[in-house]
């Protein structure tokens, strides 16, 4: 009844009849035991787990494959890694279950899954475990870890794995697809996606893939040829379509987009795709519908607060973004890294200067919360912006972290804006001597030169850039154009 009721979504009511079962002195196994796991996974209670984990230990109950894969399971979804593998190495210290690949896949799919790739490629190349052949369930997920890591060697390796031990199933095909598509190698997330049979999560995997590598118009097209195909887009793709759409600028596709979400009941099942899409009304300068949408969505986490807030910054409306920032506060979200980063950028765009400082002592003093570097750019932005470029050097000079090219690049700007060419100049001895082999910085030297009208010093400047070998991607805009009525306007890239 115990398994019967857990495997059913009714977790709670098989801890009950667990806890009866105790009150009647009648003892359960370890197929028990793993069950009430289970039940406790499902509801995330992890002080749960652990007493029921310390009952199986004090009534030594044997610990079998299931029962371990179970507690594995548990640890993992309830964020308690280091137990997760306290459990696993107790599993593997006992002969009954030295090779247990159940048990290694879902240690190397816990860590993958929890954000520590580098762990899961660690363990699988452990020697220790090297009598293991791993299933179509550890590729796929040391796959993902490659994606997180950007590690294309390692998923190259991992690719060769799959061809020579036959372990091309659709997930583990699927998988290929995401990982090449996330270390920017399109090309070859092309070529393995055009040679398997497609599903949504192959077509989700190529599209994000595109959307995320640069290549947003590409992942449009692949759109089109999805819907051509008669494939249902579900909310991973509508979140994909909406990232290129932001991208390019794209607001008529992005307004189709979101009638189709609307159609689906995409919008108010997915949380990911209201912030997806006011991210994208905003990155279009559509404040007001950006904000529509947010006043909408009945479930709000730390992302959709962050990209509000930045909305309005994006939009000169400082005022806008604090009062949202405040509202979140109120809400008790745990702020992460950027939400700062767009409070702050949203004060420098305003010239808020006074509420911009104290925000960064907040995050500095009450809040406990080390900076990054784009804190620290977004702060020497907004005091050079102001024209206190003298605040923002001695901002710069008492930096704990060195510099870098956005910190300078933020400066220089300020000291064209405000023809303060001397100061300028005393940065740019500065960051040569710290960076003299980076093209970024000769390009803004050149560009501060150029404001002053010193062309002299501008063609020098790009002589040392050529005598040094130094290369920079070169900028571009992009332009949206309806040629000949097409369904997908097309976008023109001017460099």
């Amino acid at each position: 009844m115990i398994v019967a009721y857990v495997q059913n979504d009714c977790a709670r009511e098989g801890l009950t009849l667990f806890n009866r079962m105790q009150e009647a002195f009648v003892h359960g196994n370890e197929f028990t035991m793993g069950s009430v796991v289970n039940a406790c996974t499902s509801l995330g209670w992890l002080h749960q787990g652990k007493w029921v984990h310390g009952f199986v230990i004090k009534n030594g109950i044997l610990v079998n494959s299931y029962l371990t894969t179970s507690l594995l399971n548990f640890y993992v979804k309830c964020g308690s890694v280091r137990d997760a593998r306290a459990v696993f190495d107790e599993s593997f210290s006992s002969s009954d279950h030295h090779q247990d690949l159940v048990s290694w896949t879902a240690m190397i799919v816990g860590y993958t899954q929890r954000g520590y790739p580098g762990l899961a490629i660690e363990l699988f190349k452990n020697e220790k475990w090297a009598v293991l052949l791993p299933n179509s369930v550890t590729v796929s997920s040391l796959l993902s870890a490659c994606g997180q890591l950007r590690s294309s060697a390692m998923g190259k390796l991992l690719h060769c794995l799959v061809v020579k031990c036959g372990l091309e199933d659709p997930p583990a095909r699927n998988a290929l697809v995401d990982m090449y598509a996330k270390c920017g190698l399109v090309s070859d997330a092309r070529n393995v996606f055009e040679s398997i049979d497609k599903d949504v999560v192959s077509w989700n995997s190529i599209i994000s893939g595109c959307a995320q590598s640069g290549e947003e118009c590409e992942a449009l097209e692949l759109f089109k040829r999805m819907r051509l195909e008669l494939f249902s887009p579900d909310a991973v793709t509508v979140v994909g379509v909406l990232s290129a759409c932001a991208s390019l600028g794209a607001l008529q596709l992005g307004c189709s987009v979101h009638a189709l979400s609307l159609k689906d009941g995409l919008v108010l099942s997915s949380i990911y795709v209201g912030t997806a899409l006011l991210n994208f009304y905003a990155k279009c300068g559509d404040a007001k519908a950006a904000r529509m949408v947010f006043d909408s969505m009945g479930e709000k986490n730390v992302v959709t607060w962050g990209a509000m807030i930045g909305g309005y910054g994006m939009q000169g409306d400082g005022n806008g973004s604090l009062v949202l920032f405040r509202d979140m506060l109120k809400e008790e979200f745990e702020l992460n890294e950027a939400v700062f980063t767009t409070i702050l950028a949203a004060c420098s765009h305003s010239g808020m200067v006074g509420e911009g400082s104290r925000l960064f002592n907040l995050m500095c003093g009450e809040l406990n919360f080390v900076p990054s570097m784009k804190h620290y750019a977004c702060m020497v932005d907004m005091l050079a912006r102001a024209g206190n470029l003298e605040e923002a050097f001695h901002f710069i000079e008492r930096m704990p972290l060195e510099p870098s090219v956005s910190v300078f690049g933020a400066f220089l700007h300020g000291c064209g804006l405000h023809s303060r060419f001397e100061m300028g100049e005393v940065a740019i001895k500065r960051m040569l001597e710290l960076h003299p082999d980076e093209a970024s910085y000769y390009v803004l030297v050149s560009n501060l030169y150029a404001s002053d009208g010193r062309w002299g010093m501008v063609r020098q400047v790009r002589e040392t850039i050529k005598q040094r070998g130094l290369n920079k991607v070169p900028g571009s805009s992009s332009v949206e154009m309806d040629l000949n009525n097409d369904t997908y306007a097309k976008m023109a890239v001017l460099s």
